[in-house]
């Protein structure tokens, strides 16, 4: 019966180049290649600290998505408010109002406001639909570690219990 090894360091790169999963897998790899006498706490804390960087790089553009989804009704209705100013401002204070003038106005400036949620929405929903993305790969890739810890431990060199 032969026993099995760790892959080599060419199969680690490969691994690490293929997915955000990947990369994590080969952070826990390098670890006990590079200290055979890891604890599987070790190897855990190794794991977490690449699974958190690999969360940080998948949710790099959430935010500005976010952003976007909650400033963009916001920015509609300064942009409403403000060609509401200037209609009202636009009258003179005697007499002499038009009011088809006066209506055809408030509906050019509610536009602003169209524009705004015509933005916000989607970008909401984006932003909802890639959350739950980053969401379930990050349990994909907490539970495909904590599967993997147990057999790589397999390789670790036990340590002396004596001092």
């Amino acid at each position: 019966m032969t026993r099995a090894t760790l892959p080599g360091p060419e199969v680690v790169n490969k691994l690490a180049d293929n997915s955000i999963l990947g990369t994590v897998l080969a952070t826990g790899l390098r670890a006990l290649i590079a200290e055979p006498r890891i604890s599987a706490e070790g190897l855990k804390s190794a794991f977490e600290s690449a699974g958190r960087a690999a969360v940080h790089r998948m949710e790099r553009y959430l935010n500005t998505l976010g952003t976007i989804a909650s400033a963009a009704p916001l920015l509609g209705l300064m942009g409403t408010v403000i060609g509401m100013i200037e209609i009202f401002g636009s009258q003179p204070p005697t007499g002499g109002n038009n009011p088809a003038m006066l209506a055809h106005g408030i509906s050019v400036a509610l536009y602003n406001t169209a524009f705004g949620l015509m933005i916000a929405i989607p970008s909401l929903m984006f932003y909802r639909y890639f959350r739950g993305l980053v969401d379930a790969y990050t349990l994909d890739m907490e539970q495909a570690t904590d599967r993997l810890v147990p057999h790589l431990m397999r390789f670790a060199v036990p340590r002396s219990t004596a001092s």
